[in-house]
Formats: structure tokens, sequence, C-alpha cells
């Protein structure tokens, strides 16, 4: 079982002057979800090397039983730190793709053709593609017949609109997710503000939130066992 595990490597929030990147919880619960499997994980950003985390996501009220699980574990401190060059990963390597959220992917990721290379194999190859909170962004660009994004038609969940809005940075990010989602033909569903929610459809594995990466990662490892 091996998972590649995608990381932002933007770290501006548009022009606002703070600091973003990926969200901790999002990246250390499925990395354990992963590792107390068995799987072998490698970790890629689009610039290698340490990626930033979301300084908001460090503070007390965000920390949660993996996060402070990871400040402990030298190993998986130094993994993150060392992150391949998205563009020295090859996906005929993996079994699935995971994507942790973050705001940092709505700039980079998105747009990163290596990203969109990778997404499209898997899908070919039918492999599993996991996104959370955020990370469904990287879907928006990804076309797998003309004129069908790999969305369309597809049920799938991510950080809705009024998240954003309780977050209070829908006039920052450069699009909201649920609306580019359905524009994308997607059938969007979400639960409550905050609260897990997880949608399987197929191989394609999409979570709405932060409270969502656990059980997104345990459809993965699910996935991957039966499949």
């Amino acid at each position: 079982m091996k998972v590649l595990m995608v990381l932002t490597s933007h770290d501006r929030m548009g022009d606002t002057g703070d600091k973003t990147g990926f969200w901790l919880e999002e990246f250390t619960a499925p990395y354990y979800v992963f590792k107390d499997a068995g799987a072998d994980i490698t970790i890629a950003s689009p610039k290698g090397g340490q990626p930033p985390i979301d300084p908001n996501s460090e503070t007390e009220d965000a920390l949660t039983e993996t996060t402070r699980r990871f400040e402990q574990d030298a190993h998986a401190k130094e993994a993150l730190a060392s992150t391949k060059k998205l563009a020295d990963v090859d996906m005929n390597d993996y079994d699935a793709l995971f994507y942790p959220g973050g705001h940092g992917p709505l700039w980079d990721l998105v747009n990163n053709d290596k990203s969109i290379d990778l997404i499209k194999t898997a899908y070919e190859q039918d492999k599993v593609i996991a996104a959370v909170c955020h990370a469904p962004a990287v879907f928006m660009n990804v076309k797998v017949k003309p004129g069908q994004n790999i969305v369309g038609g597809r049920e799938v969940t991510g950080f809705s609109n009024s998240e954003e809005e309780a977050a209070g940075l829908t006039s920052v990010v450069p699009f909201l997710l649920e609306d580019m989602l359905k524009k994308n033909t997607a059938t969007y569903s979400k639960g409550d503000d905050w609260a897990p929610h997880i949608v399987v459809d197929g191989n394609l594995i999409t979570g709405q939130n932060p409270a969502s990466s656990e059980g997104a990662a345990k459809a993965v490892v699910q996935a991957l066992q039966e499949g």
C-alpha cells in the first residue's frame, strides 16, 4: 500500500499579508491513519522541502491528538521537512493520491501542471484519489474527457461556502470551492459546518473540512484493502 500525499508550497493569503499553507490536522490525521495501516508514505510539494503550515492550525484550540503525536514524532517531522519535489514523483509508483487542505492549494496546486498530470494518471489507472477541505480545489482544471471535469457527474464534498463565510475569508480566496465544484457539474453535498462529512464515489473520496480528514483517510485505506 503506497500513498502519495501532496501538500501546498503556497504561504500567503491573497493580498492580506497573512500567512497560510496547509492545515496541520489535515496532514497529521491522514498520515497516521496510513502509517498505522502499514502504508508506505511519500510526501511531495511543488517546491519540495518544508511546506508552509498555516499558523492558525498550530494554535491551541486547533490542536488534536494527531497533531500532538506529530509534535513528538521526529521521523514524521523529518519526512515533512524534506518533501519531494512534485516534479520528481511518478504516479505509477503509488496506489493512492491524497491531498490535505488548508487555503494554500487554492493558489498553487489549482494550476500546477504536474499535479494535474498526477490526478489524470491516477484516474486513468483507476487508483484512489482523495482530497480534504480546500484540497478538492486541485480538481478545478483536471479534464478527463473533452469538456468534462473529473468531478463532473460525481458526488463530492469540500469546504462549504458557509464555512468560508464563518472564517471571514469569502472575499479573500480566489474562488469559493463549493461554487467551483457545482460549476463543474459535481453533485455537491455538505454536512453541518465543522462536522465530519465524507463522500465516497467509486475511487474518488472527498472530505468537507478538517474534522473529515481522518474519515477520508480511513475510506482510502478501506478502498485500497478492498481493491
